[in-house]
């Protein structure tokens, strides 16, 4: 997988464009070749936005692995 593949930023862009395909999907108004394209996009996006969450998942394994104590829930201070 290319560097490019681990941008984050990436990642939102792929779920904008899979939106944009579902919208256009549902609405019926492509011809047959023009949505069998855009569903063929669609798959494709899918899959790579699998495989960048996986590696992502993986990452957090092994940072969560190094820790040397558990970590503990996030409490938020108040104001009080």
């Amino acid at each position: 997988m290319s560097k490019k593949s681990a941008d984050p930023g990436q990642f939102e862009q792929s779920i904008q464009e899979l939106e944009h395909i579902v919208q256009q999907l549902e609405q019926g108004e492509l011809s047959l070749e023009q949505a069998l394209s855009q569903f063929e996009r669609g798959i494709s996006l899918v899959k790579h936005s699998q495989q960048q969450l996986h590696a992502a998942e993986q990452k957090v394994q092994i940072l969560l692995q190094q820790q040397p104590e558990p970590l503990q829930p996030f409490e938020p201070q108040t104001g009080d």
